[in-house]
């Protein structure tokens, strides 16, 4: 019987995997993490003016008395506002909303605070049915502070005038805060049909010498955002504030504990919610904007409302004496191909993965994907794109195994150097090499074809989160491809595991423990050699780690795994018993062997090292 012995080429390779995989997971929750930036330092970057503690805010109530026929209470108000107490004494100083809608958003307008106080997506719902809602009940906070005769005042607790029109299929809204009839700074909003996102604008008139231009003007956008997804843990992992500035720079906040930055020129800004995303962005670039971002959630037992809490305080420059300035505001659906068409390199506020696993994303696998999901189920589609991926990379897949099967012919001349100089390492290594150089095989020949597939491998990894067309999406016993599907409820919660189990990935574990065990299972019976790890360990490793880590992904994600290990053996199964002959390639073994081999470089320089260690160690063994 041939005696088993160890695949180096193997272990390497699930070694490399088993590295990226973990690389992955920390990439994923804790991705470019910056330096920390305290509360007081942001304050001090940003110039924030000290409020004068002798200004005494107005409250709702002494405003909604005051525009009452009490003109007392109307001469006080002035005191406090100056000219901006003529807003408060007209018939909108109320909490009314004005709602502004087209076929896929719905928005509501408070008189208080000129801004949005409801966002509601429509066509969506959250895991448990009820409308997705971006902005509701309080968490939306969106403010001018700004300096008029004296008193620094805040648009939030002030009373604009609404007015709402039709232009042409648009509807547009127009909030005025008063300062006269003909003084006022506004707020206008227009809504296209079937866009989620809406212009806005800024501007003042007329308010020369009322609103100082020379103090400091800020936006002051706060946000906190819902939960929508089943695993609120999984759906944080991948809500971030994200952000362009400094000429198509793109930068994010730590998605972990709580994280601050100043930064200037800044194009775009996006609060993000997994799947849902809140934007303000710009035509001239903001000056100078303090972001923070703090992660409220415990962990996965505790159920939370809100995910992160968000903040950008925005520098704002006046324009000849006045406010101008032009922007727009997006609440809806984190989808590439919604981002892609605006050209405004909205996509980047997207976790699709840097560098060259980003491009593969954009122009490879969401153009192919999204091709496929437009005529298949997204179960179908998923099994479709993996089939189409495997056997484009089934060439490199061919070169990996053709590599294990001149190692695996070469095993026995191997065996006989290594009993020729039992004992000495160095000559065993040395022989070796001489005897793969002659073959022309090697293992990192093999490795390399697995190294290949490493980008692809990410680029999966990242695409399946993050891909929209997934949310909602059923198959098979999965309700949800973007979330973790369930055959079981655990009446308690395991750690890393959670309180469920998940079916997809059993499935998935169970098809790479096939697939390692056909692939390096040989091993299991050969001696251990010291200094190597345990065989049986690693090969139980990545089938455990799918297994556990994996619970609480999308199942989407499981399921590319799952058909992608099972056609790997299939192909496996067909090179090994139709494609490679074993004997033909140790026919051709032999015929290299007989030819003059010339060493490269390299190889030249390895030999003559290790002929020089195996000097050295003759002669310090003579000396002794």
């Amino acid at each position: 019987m041939e005696e088993k012995k160890f695949d180096k080429n193997s272990l390497i390779g699930f070694l490399i995997i088993g590295a990226i995989l973990l690389w992955m997971l920390y990439m994923n929750q804790n991705e470019e993490a910056k330096e920390e930036v305290t509360t007081e330092e942001v304050a001090e970057e940003t110039n924030t003016p000290e409020v004068n503690t002798n200004t005494k805010q107005v409250t709702q109530e002494e405003i909604n008395t005051a525009s009452a026929t009490d003109s007392t209470a109307v001469e006080e108000l002035k005191n406090r506002l100056g000219s901006f107490a003529y807003s408060g004494t007209l018939p909108s100083a109320t909490d009314a909303t004005t709602t502004l809608e087209n076929d896929v958003l719905l928005l509501k307008v408070s008189n208080k605070g000129g801004y949005i106080v409801e966002a509601m997506l429509k066509e969506h719902t959250t895991y448990n049915g009820e409308q997705v809602y971006l902005i509701k009940d309080g968490n939306n906070d969106f403010n001018l502070q700004f300096n008029a005769e004296n008193r620094l005042l805040n648009s939030r607790d002030l009373f604009f005038e609404p007015s709402l029109t039709k232009n042409g299929d648009n509807e547009v809204l127009t909030m005025r805060l008063k300062a006269g009839e003909n003084k006022f700074i506004e707020y206008r909003y227009a809504l296209k049909p079937g866009e989620y996102m809406l212009d806005f604008s800024i501007k003042s008139q007329g308010l020369e010498g009322v609103v100082d231009t020379s103090s400091p003007i800020y936006i002051d956008w706060k946000l906190k955002g819902f939960r929508h997804a089943k695993s609120i843990t999984y759906e944080n992992r991948y809500s971030r504030l994200t952000y362009e500035h400094e000429n198509e720079d793109f930068s994010k906040l730590d998605p972990t504990g709580e994280d601050a930055e100043v930064e200037t020129d800044v194009d775009w800004m996006n609060f993000r919610q997994h799947f849902f995303s809140s934007m303000l962005l710009t035509d001239v670039p903001f000056k100078e904007v303090a972001f923070s971002s703090t992660d409220l959630v415990i962990d996965e037992e505790v159920d939370t409302v809100f995910t992160k809490k968000y903040g950008a305080k925005i520098l704002i420059e006046p324009k000849g004496g006045a406010l101008a300035e032009n922007m727009n505001m997006y609440y809806g659906p984190t989808d590439y191909q919604i981002f892609n068409d605006y050209d405004r390199n909205l996509d980047e506020a997207m976790p699709l993965g840097w560098g060259i696993f980003g491009m593969i994303n954009k122009y490879i696998i969401i153009p192919l994907f999204g091709l496929l999901s437009g005529f298949l189920p997204a179960g179908i589609a998923i099994i479709v794109l993996t089939i189409l991926i495997k056997l484009a990379l089934s060439p490199v897949q061919y070169k990996q195994y053709l590599s294990q099967a001149k190692m695996k012919v070469l095993k026995p001349e191997i065996d006989e150097i290594r009993k020729k100089h039992e004992g000495n390492q160095m000559k065993i290594q040395q022989e070796t090499m001489k005897l793969q150089n002659i073959a022309g095989a090697s293992p990192l020949k093999g490795c390399l074809p697995a190294l290949l597939q490493i980008p692809v491998f990410y680029a999966l990894f990242t695409f399946f989160p993050t891909a929209f067309d997934l949310r909602q999406k059923s198959f098979l016993w999965a309700e949800d491809l973007s979330s973790y599907d369930t055959i079981a409820e655990l009446p308690f919660h395991i750690p890393f595991y959670g309180d469920h189990v998940s079916l997809f990935p059993i499935l998935a574990s169970i098809a790479i423990g096939a697939y390692m065990i056909m692939s390096t299972g040989q091993s299991m019976q050969a001696q251990q050699q010291p200094g190597m790890p345990n065989m049986k360990f690693l090969m139980y490793l990545s089938p455990l780690f799918m297994l556990v880590f994996f619970n609480n992904y999308a199942s989407g994600l499981s399921l590319y795994y799952l058909t992608s290990n099972l056609i790997t053996i299939g192909i496996m199964l067909v090179i090994k018993n139709y494609i490679i002959d074993e004997e033909k390639i140790k026919a051709q073994i032999q015929v290299k062997k007989k030819k003059p081999k010339k060493q490269n470089r390299f190889q030249r320089k390895m030999a003559e090292m290790m002929e020089q260690a195996e000097q050295q160690k003759k002669a310090q063994g003579k000396k002794k």
